[in-house]
């Protein structure tokens, strides 16, 4: 059984998880990528890419420790790494753009060759990006030991998936809704809380590897 702090650290993993995804700043990707498509192919896109992200995420929170411990890595070392990679991400987010991280300027142009835009550049890496795929892990490595925690990290990625493939088939009234100004707002707002995420994970990851040094 959940107690409330466990489900006040699942709402903010769900929201942490929503702000680095970032579905609504990849509407314009998803809109010039689907260019040309009919209704119905760009309500496909809209699904495969929300199902890819789903299964990429589920996976890193179910299989990333065994990653870890194969290499034989320490959570909070990858904490540490991870913190880092996010705070370049929220660095480019702030600045609106696309971070190299998530798609490089080759798979940008292979995205044009591809039919399933869904999967690849959509799905992966833009949505379930290295950000999105070690948030799960770190997630998952705290939740140890802890079967319910665990079992509920089904919820946020849940969640996340859901709000892809509804911003996806709402992505042209969001465009005119929003404007690309609004966008980019959005995107700038959730890099600032990426930022701050990602902080918080380097501290709690140097503060495990080099005790007392932050006390």
């Amino acid at each position: 059984m959940m107690h409330g702090m466990d489900i006040l650290a699942l709402a903010q993993s769900a929201f942490a998880l929503f702000a680095i995804v970032d579905p609504v700043g990849v509407i314009p990707l998803f809109l010039l990528a689907t260019r040309g498509y009919s209704l119905a192919q760009s309500r496909a896109a809209a699904r495969l890419a929300a199902i890819t992200v789903f299964v990429v995420l589920l996976l890193s929170a179910y299989g990333g420790q065994i990653i870890l411990d194969f290499f034989g890595i320490r959570l909070a070392a990858f904490s540490v790494a991870g913190g880092l990679l996010l705070l370049l991400l929220a660095l480019s987010m702030v600045q609106a753009h696309v971070s190299p991280q998530r798609q490089t300027q080759e798979e940008a142009v292979e995205a044009e060759e591809k039919d399933a835009v869904g999967v690849v550049p959509l799905g992966v890496p833009l949505l379930a990006g290295p950000g999105a795929i070690t948030h799960m892990i770190v997630a998952a490595g705290a939740a140890r030991g802890e079967p319910v925690q665990q079992a509920a990290l089904l919820i946020p990625v849940a969640l996340v998936a859901l709000s892809v493939w509804l911003s996806f088939r709402a992505a042209p009234a969001i465009e005119r809704r929003l404007g690309r100004t609004g966008i980019h707002v959005v995107t700038r707002l959730m890099g600032l809380i990426i930022a701050a995420i990602s902080i918080e994970m380097i501290a709690s990851g140097l503060g495990q590897l080099f005790p007392g040094l932050l006390g």
